[in-house]
């Protein structure tokens, strides 16, 4: 049964993926996998700068972390004489995380929806690229919210996720299996939450620590193709918040999308051996915490 047959065809169903942005792509490729991940191969991005025009390469490229449910994009520029896909405004702000990606199973029933509440988006966007050199060409659907201050936030539709999500590259020695929440901090967390609630059409809920939390209600498939069921989330915080959600974390800028939660596998035993030797700090409930400056700008908190 399609998830838009169970219900979810007009809302967002889980967090599907992240994107960490740098200039230069090959020293954040190099700190992801002295983090302990396996890197999909490197793709040049090609796509419609409107829903109209014509499919044209991008100066972006990216490889992937791929995680039985979610994954992270580590996006920068290959070409600067091409379209930069806005990787360059990104990291003009601070190199991080700038990217927060929600799966959606219609993308019709979705722009409809928001269409309906106001929002002037001209169309569906699709991007492709090759998943590897001379392959075949993954292709997505994306419904991003208009001039987000927050980065680039969006809804998105794989419409080939088994060529992404290939086991031959989801082998972590870290032993990461999911994406399980987003941290973002706001000077104005209720404006940044009514944003979130209105592209995804879910509700928001107060943070504990502050601000507000979008909770996703997870579907079987939603984010890769053997995606379990998962309840993920973005936490919406007030800046007095991020010292207490991530320890010595300092926003450089606001909003900012300040750092990612991973769940592994194993307790946290094959991310604590790769891990062995960096300045990682070890939080009472047994999370890892990687500062942003051994991630590219991105704090990672490795959940146990």
């Amino acid at each position: 049964m399609s998830l838009a047959a169970e219900g979810h065809g007009n809302t967002a169903v889980a967090l599907d993926h992240v994107g960490v942005a740098a200039r230069e792509l090959a020293p954040l490729l190099a700190q992801y996998q002295r983090l302990g991940f396996d890197l999909s191969p490197l793709a040049q991005q090609s796509g419609r700068r409107t829903p109209e025009g014509q499919v044209e390469l991008f100066g972006s490229g990216n490889r992937c972390a791929f995680f039985r449910h979610g994954y992270v994009e580590l996006i920068g520029i290959l070409d600067p004489a091409l379209y930069p896909n806005a990787v360059d405004q990104f990291v003009a702000r601070y190199a991080g995380l700038h990217i927060a990606a929600f799966a959606m199973a219609d993308e019709q029933a979705n722009l409809a929806r928001l269409r309906a509440g106001g929002l002037a988006i001209p169309g569906v966007a699709y991007l492709e690229r090759p998943v590897e050199a001379g392959g075949p060409i993954a292709r997505f659907a994306r419904l991003p919210f208009p001039d987000a201050p927050e980065g680039r936030v969006q809804l998105i539709r794989h419409l080939t996720p088994d060529l992404v999500w290939q086991p031959r590259w989801m082998q972590h020695a870290n032993k990461v299996e999911a994406l399980e929440s987003l941290v973002l901090v706001s000077a104005k967390p209720a404006e940044t939450a009514a944003r979130f609630s209105r592209l995804t059409g879910l509700p928001v809920e107060p943070d504990p620590a502050g601000g507000f939390v979008l909770a996703l209600p997870g579907q079987a498939g939603a984010a890769g193709p053997e995606a379990p069921v998962l309840r993920t989330s973005v936490r919406l915080l007030p800046p007095e918040a991020l010292e207490r959600v991530l320890p010595g974390v300092v926003a450089p800028t606001l909003p900012f999308m300040a750092g990612m939660v991973l769940r592994t596998s194993d307790g946290n035993a094959a991310a604590r051996a790769v891990l062995a030797g960096l300045p990682v700090r070890e939080l009472p409930d047994g999370a890892l915490l990687v500062p942003p400056e051994l991630a590219g700008g991105a704090a990672l908190m490795f959940a146990p």
